[in-house]
Formats: C-alpha cells, sequence, structure tokens
C-alpha cells in the first residue's frame, strides 16, 4: 500500500509540481532579472508591465476579501449555467437520438451556439433579460451548452450494432432501449462533454461580467480584471486573473471526481 502511495505521487504529483515551480521561477526571473554580481544579464520588466509573484501574492492577500467575494459570484453564476446546459443539453440530446429528422433540422441552429462570438451576443442578453445574475447565468448557460448536446448525442446514436440487433430480436421498446442501451452507452460521452462545459462554463460567467456585471457594490472576477486593467493595477489583475483560472480548475477537477462515482457505479452495476 505504502509503495502504491509512494508510486502515485512519483508519477502524478511530482511532475505538475516541478512544472509550478520553473514556471515560478522563469516568471520570477523574467518580471525582477538575472544578474551575477555587478553582471546583469537580464534587467527586468517594468513593475507595470509584469509584477513579480511577491507583488501579485501581496496584492492577493490585501485584496482578499475582494476577490473571494468575486470568486464566489462568478462561481455562482458559473455554475448555475452549467447545471442548467446539463440538464437543457441532455434533454435535447435525448430529443434527437430518438428523431433523426428533429435532429438535422436543429442541428445548425445546435452549431450556432459554438460558433457565433458570446461577445456579440452578450449585448442583446442584457437587453432581453436584464442585467445582473441572470444575463451573467444565461451567458455561461449558452457558452456551454454545446459541448453537452454533441457529446451526448453522439453517446446516443454510437450504438454497437450487435448489440441494437440483439435488443430488435427481442422486441425491446424504444423505451427499454432508451434506458438499458442508449443511456449506459452515453454516459462516458457525457461526461467528456461536462469536463468540457464546466471550463467553458467560467469563461462565459466572466464574459458576461464584463457586460452585465451585478448590481449595487456586488461584483465578480469580470468585473474584478475589467477594473483593475483599467486602474492600471497589474497585481490585482494577475490576482484575478490566478483566481479565475483556479476557478475553472476547481469547476473541472469536481466534474472529474463525479464522473469518477457515476462511471464507478454504472461499470459496478453493468458487471
Amino acid at each position: 500500500m505504502k509503495k502504491s502511495s509512494a508510486r502515485h505521487v512519483l508519477e502524478y504529483v511530482l511532475p505538475p509540481l516541478a512544472l509550478f515551480v520553473v514556471v515560478l521561477l522563469a516568471w520570477y526571473f523574467y518580471a525582477s532579472g538575472i544578474s551575477i554580481g555587478d553582471l546583469v544579464i537580464w534587467k527586468g520588466m517594468p513593475k507595470y508591465l509584469v509584477p513579480t509573484p511577491s507583488a501579485v501574492w501581496t496584492a492577493a492577500v490585501e485584496q482578499r476579501g475582494k476577490l473571494a467575494m468575486a470568486t464566489g459570484l462568478t462561481a455562482l453564476g458559473a455554475l448555475s449555467g452549467f447545471v442548467a446546459s446539463l440538464v437543457a443539453g441532455a434533454l435535447i440530446a435525448f430529443i434527437f437520438s430518438q428523431s433523426p429528422m428533429i435532429q438535422r433540422a436543429a442541428w445548425p441552429y445546435a452549431i450556432f451556439l459554438q460558433t457565433v462570438p458570446i461577445v456579440a451576443i452578450a449585448p442583446l442578453i442584457i437587453i432581453w433579460f436584464g442585467s445582473g445574475f441572470t444575463a451573467i447565468a444565461i451567458t455561461a448557460f449558452i457558452i456551454s451548452l454545446f459541448p453537452i448536446i454533441t457529446n451526448g448525442t453522439q453517446g446516443l446514436t454510437a450504438l454497437n450494432p450487435q448489440a441494437v440487433e440483439l435488443f430488435a430480436i427481442h422486441r425491446a421498446t424504444r423505451l427499454q432501449k432508451l434506458m438499458k442501451l442508449r443511456i449506459p452507452n452515453s454516459i462516458p460521452h457525457f461526461v467528456t462533454g461536462a469536463k468540457t462545459a464546466g471550463g467553458l462554463s467560467v469563461i462565459g460567467g466572466i464574459v458576461g461580467e464584463f457586460f452585465a456585471g451585478f448590481p449595487g457594490e456586488k461584483f465578480g472576477l469580470g468585473y474584478l480584471i475589467y477594473q483593475s486593467s483599467g486602474q492600471q493595477k497589474i497585481d490585482l489583475l494577475f490576482a484575478a486573473i490566478i483566481c479565475s483560472t483556479l476557478l475553472g480548475l476547481g469547476i473541472f477537477t469536481a466534474v472529474g471526481f463525479a464522473s469518477r462515482f457515476v462511471l464507478r457505479r454504472w461499470v459496478g452495476n453493468e458487471e
């Protein structure tokens, strides 16, 4: 057991940790400069362009209240859009799997969700639904919906021909095919779509905040990024960007853990 744990640390923990240290050191030397004695090899970048990691850490500690509130509000908007995209995307995929005619008719409009620039339709969303949380959640919903639809539809329709033939021989009903063949086959595909949609929902939430924002004194990471950029607070800007990255990573990791549970339970039931 101990050997297995040590091997897991060596294979999965140390490589990303080592890369993180390398990137952090490269960032530090790039921002602050490199010198050996009186010999200046690299004089570094101006602080108003690239702050040092310590400056970013100091700004994050000093503004931890703002960053925590902004991260929480952005997470709320992104997760609301993500959950809505899971429900709507699964429902649309089920309809597509049951009616090829509906799929052919509606598929171009599903592709529209992926191809249209979200910044182009964000002003329309604000006009229709007003500014604030609703517009942000809808923006996150739109940008994260397509991966659920496309992966779910593929999983529900790309069936093993032998399994389809077996169900036909036993004269299975459409509901039986859906519950015992299509849905079990689609679960890994839905998991893949959910992982992609989880990261996209954070992007949608931040883009929505650029345009919609929150009422009163509340603000998310998108507004904080926009504000700190306009005020040339580059250290706070870096801190907000890092928080948004960690938020996307956190949602992706949470979806990954949830998918492991779902897949393990599904495999166990199949066995």
